[in-house]
């Protein structure tokens, strides 16, 4: 019983150490402002497949950004809906859209790496700057303040890419797990360690792209054409992350839980593709977390119920406070009074998706 004890409290330590040492970084980071950059040439790359709606109601946010020097590529990638026709009507009045109907035989293709290759190579300018269809950037100044960041040795910037905040509790946990996914990428980049970003909002500039070979190294995997990459050519001189709130890109959530699982389910696949240490430190995250919660019960049933109670109690409090520090950078205040009952509930996160992560193969992105 007392290396169940003893288990117990190392998790909790080793979760006191991922939060003290690590995420607290992001807590207390201050944003030092950059001076806004207008004249650096930049390509918004959008890849596309179906997404004549999508586009009808987030595209204009793109195409009416402050400053000059931009482009707008949108790769249709074997869209059968009206995608092209909508694409087409708006270029009559936007200098700055451009449209690549990108065909291919999907067989022996997966993902959309394929289709966003090809508009990296017909982008005309050398900063290259992600997003989605979905998404809808929360000011006009997303695309001066993004490259504003790619100075000197600075080659990636990782933005934020939130959830729009609806009633009900899925939600809740869509945005929650939206928040801890930031709270890991953007502090382990703080600590010298930049291990992802999201294709939502990522910018990179091209000559980087061609000296890492494209998405050569996992063409194969149907996700991965923004954390896997940035896990290939990310290092801490060349990459820095970007809490400006004018430059957060929203996106709408799943409305019901199977579509959520779905999308979840493509994107964990990647994670066993991370270089070796991150995969390391992202295991022990989350064993830590789950050996707190399940080692704590062990402990409060069969032993003595004030240990588990103190050792709960000094992780959460810690980890609410620094939560909720971190949710008024992210712009979601309100979810710092669901953490208690979010992070317990984030165990059961771990078990759903453990044989997705191990097993699961995406084979197309739409």
């Amino acid at each position: 019983m007392s290396l169940i004890v003893g288990l117990f409290f190392f998790t909790t330590f080793i979760q006191l150490i991922f939060w003290g040492a690590i995420f607290a970084r992001l807590a207390f980071y201050r944003e030092k402002s950059e001076p806004l950059q207008t004249d650096q040439p930049v390509s918004i790359l959008i890849c596309a497949r179906n997404e004549a709606e999508n586009l009808a109601r987030h595209l204009p946010r793109i195409l009416n950004q402050n400053g000059r020097s931009y482009e707008v590529l949108v790769i249709s990638d074997n869209s059968t809906d009206d995608t092209l026709k909508y694409l087409t009507y708006l270029q009559r009045a936007s200098p700055h859209l451009r449209v690549l109907d990108y065909r291919r035989e999907t067989g022996n293709r997966v993902g959309k790496k394929f289709a966003l290759a090809k508009g990296i190579e017909s982008a005309r300018h050398e900063v290259l700057l992600l997003t989605d269809a979905d998404c809808a950037p929360a000011s006009e100044n997303w695309l001066n303040k993004m490259r504003a960041v790619l100075h000197d040795a600075i080659e990636i910037g990782l933005g934020y890419a939130p959830y729009e905040i609806r009633p009900g509790f899925l939600n809740k946990v869509i945005r929650f797990e939206t928040t801890y996914a930031a709270i890991q990428y953007l502090s382990f980049a703080l600590a010298g360690m930049p291990y992802m970003g999201v294709g939502r909002n990522l910018i990179y500039k091209k000559a980087l792209f061609r000296r890492a070979g494209g998405f050569k190294k996992h063409e194969n995997i149907a996700s991965g054409d923004d954390d896997l990459f940035v896990n290939q050519v990310a290092t801490a001189t060349n990459t820095k992350i970007i809490l400006d709130p004018e430059t957060f890109v929203y996106s709408e959530p799943e409305k019901n839980w199977r579509d959520w699982f779905r999308q979840k389910s493509r994107h964990l696949t990647t994670g066993t593709k991370y270089r070796l240490h991150h995969q390391v430190l992202l295991g022990a995250l989350s064993l830590s977390h789950t050996g707190h919660y399940l080692l704590g019960m062990l402990v409060a049933y069969c032993m003595d119920w004030r240990l588990a109670l103190s050792g709960y109690l000094v992780r959460i409090i810690i980890v609410t406070l620094l939560y909720k520090r971190i949710l008024k950078k992210l712009q979601d205040p309100g979810l710092w009074l669901w953490i208690p009952l979010m992070d317990v509930l984030f165990v059961l996160y771990y078990l759903a998706f453990a044989p997705v992560l191990f097993f699961g193969k995406t084979k197309s992105w739409k």
